[in-house]
């Protein structure tokens, strides 16, 4: 029988703010490609908007509880998939990301931060320490991170893999780990950061100096970055109006429908409405924050913990990449960014933590 509970602890500002953002980004994607040859992109969005919504509605069906049982089956899942990508995947702009099944063409890595997230949670829930963990307790932890972040950086999908160290990092704070062991893994890992620039691509290193000094390749490495922040510094208090963004319109604006879609939002709808669009975004986070605070067992706040850092890492470093803070990664805006793979991952990301909020009462009882 169905338990009108479930009903009652449903998260509906979590909801309604994941829907709101969502038809928002379909505006500005058919705002962005308006009068060009991918203007019926916004037809597909709607499509993949569908899909999230149908697979958010299957996560809410079952009790989290059967992600904690199917954890590693989930995780290996995942890694074969990357697997075949790298072997058989389709290649776009140089990047070998996507793995096409019949008319359909999805990135793996997507998903795959979905699988390491529920992965970590189990195994932190399954090897409780009473004491705190020591540095050879993460070695598990860092091989269920490390195995995928090697798959998709040979993609190579950098701002993807990174997040993965960042999921990984985020669930070692939540737990009780001790301070020295900390210490000791900060400082390494301060230590490793000047050694990676020799791992980069050449590509990767343009990027990194184009974000100390855009200028001084304008028509190069430069150009994202100066043409996102003059759409952005157009845009001014209220905009230049929906559907009339020069900079996207006219395509000065590059990858406007993906990684740069909050520019034409904010050069559209000037700092009113990239401010009411952050507000939601906070909604967001917060309400996850709440469910994490709420959980009731360790389990679901690790799996918790993992989500709502996914979510928070992608807003900051877009946002960020498209005012010149951080580099460009080729990072999307979640539930905004043209991107079926994207957004349904989200829809099933912020679909567990609706799960998680609806069934809290039976841990209560």
């Amino acid at each position: 029988m169905f338990d009108r509970r479930l009903i009652s602890n449903f998260d509906w500002v979590l909801f309604i703010s994941t829907i709101a953002i969502s038809i928002w980004g379909v505006v500005i994607i058919y705002s962005a490609t308006q009068g060009r040859v991918e203007y019926k992109l916004y037809i597909t969005q709607i499509y993949w908007l569908s899909y999230g919504l149908i697979a958010m509605f299957l996560i809410l069906l079952i009790d989290y509880h059967s992600l904690q049982k199917f954890a590693y089956f989930i995780y290996a899942i995942v890694i074969i998939a990357l697997i075949l990508v790298l072997i058989f995947g389709k290649v776009t702009s140089g990047a070998q990301r996507w793995l096409s099944i019949g008319p359909l063409s999805f990135q793996v890595s997507e998903f795959a931060k979905v699988g390491v997230i529920i992965a970590l949670a189990r195994y932190f829930d399954d090897k409780r320490i009473i004491k705190r963990y020591r540095l050879r307790d993460l070695f598990v932890p860092a091989v269920i991170t490390l195995i995928p972040f090697f798959l998709i950086a040979n993609e190579p999908d950098l701002g993807t893999s990174l997040i993965m160290v960042i999921i990984l990092i985020s669930m070692i704070l939540m737990i009780n780990i001790d301070r020295r062991s900390l210490a000791i893994l900060t400082g390494c890992g301060i230590l490793l950061l000047p050694t990676m620039w020799y791992f980069l691509k050449d590509y990767q290193r343009e990027r990194l100096l184009t974000l100390i000094n855009p200028d001084a390749d304008p028509l190069g490495m430069g150009y994202h970055i100066l043409q996102s922040k003059i759409a952005i510094g157009s845009g001014e208090f209220l905009g230049k109006g929906l559907f009339a963004g020069t900079q996207s319109r006219l395509n000065f604006l590059p990858e406007k429908h993906t990684d740069f879609i909050f520019s034409v939002l904010a050069e559209e709808m000037g700092f009113v409405g990239a401010s009411i669009l952050i507000i939601l975004y906070l909604i967001l986070i917060i309400k996850g924050i709440d469910i994490i605070y709420r959980s009731r067992d360790r389990f679901s706040a690790l799996l918790s913990v993992g989500i709502v850092c996914m979510l928070t890492s992608y807003i900051i470093l877009n946002i960020g990449m498209t005012i010149g803070i951080f580099p460009i990664v080729g990072m999307p805006l979640p539930l905004m960014s043209y991107g079926g793979s994207s957004l349904v991952t989200t829809f099933i990301a912020i679909g567990i933590l609706l799960n998680i909020r609806m069934r809290r009462f039976k841990i209560e009882e």
